[in-house]
């Protein structure tokens, strides 16, 4: 049976700015946010192995420590490649600022990549949802990391990391919820957004820096206010 292939990438600025400009059409309440925030700025890293696991060594971090961490991890193994990292250990990787758990997601991956049971590069031509499920079986790879990989490192325009934080506090305030929402919710939120709502996750995050930059804004009209 042939791959059921993403109905479009976010490749380039262009990309994004086609998907945004299509959701905001359909969605008033999406047209009021990028009245905001104006374009989104595209935000992309580099795929395969590397990507992937400065995703994970990344996972409930501030963006400074998880750097910092980073720069060793990578620079500890030249070249950065799942087979050096493979023939690495779990203690030296714990030295290098790693927990114990990072440690064995990022040699658990490297060996099914040398195994040839993950093939990163194949994620490219599969569904949002496929390439989700196929990323979340791996130990120690949770639905967020999935969905900031195949979002940021692929490109795939409806990868949606719905446990984000920052796009939960954003999404709270410019759609005037009560609570922050759950996952699940947030899940249940951006079903009107598909086959884009990595253009809107885009969108969501400028609106959380934008409201975090200007706390006292206004935001949208006749809503109730506040905070990726």
């Amino acid at each position: 049976m042939p791959r059921r292939r993403p109905a479009s990438y976010l490749h380039t600025q262009a990309d994004l700015d086609r998907a945004v400009r299509t959701l905001a059409r359909r969605d008033p309440r999406l047209r009021d946010i990028l009245a905001v925030t104006g374009m989104p700025p595209l935000r992309r890293r580099d795929a395969g192995f590397a990507g992937l696991a400065r995703i994970v060594v990344g996972q409930m971090l501030s963006t400074a420590s998880a750097e910092a961490i980073w720069e060793r991890v990578r620079n500890a193994h030249d070249p950065f490649h799942h087979d050096t990292v493979r023939r690495t250990s779990a203690l030296r990787l714990r030295r290098l600022g790693l927990s114990r758990a990072k440690a064995k997601t990022l040699l658990g991956i490297a060996k099914e990549i040398q195994a040839e049971r993950l093939d990163l590069e194949s994620l490219r031509t599969r569904s949002a949802d496929d390439a989700h499920s196929i990323l979340t079986n791996l130990p120690g790879v949770g639905p967020w990391t999935a969905d900031v990989y195949l979002l940021f490192c692929l490109g795939h325009s409806d990868a949606w990391p719905a446990g984000d934080v920052a796009l939960q506090s954003a999404v709270q305030r410019g759609l005037a919820l009560e609570s922050r929402p759950t996952t699940k919710q947030m899940i249940a939120l951006a079903e009107p957004w598909r086959p884009l709502r990595g253009a809107a996750a885009h969108l969501w995050w400028a609106y959380y820096r934008a409201n975090r930059t200007t706390p006292k804004r206004a935001g949208l009209q006749a809503r109730s206010r506040q905070p990726a």
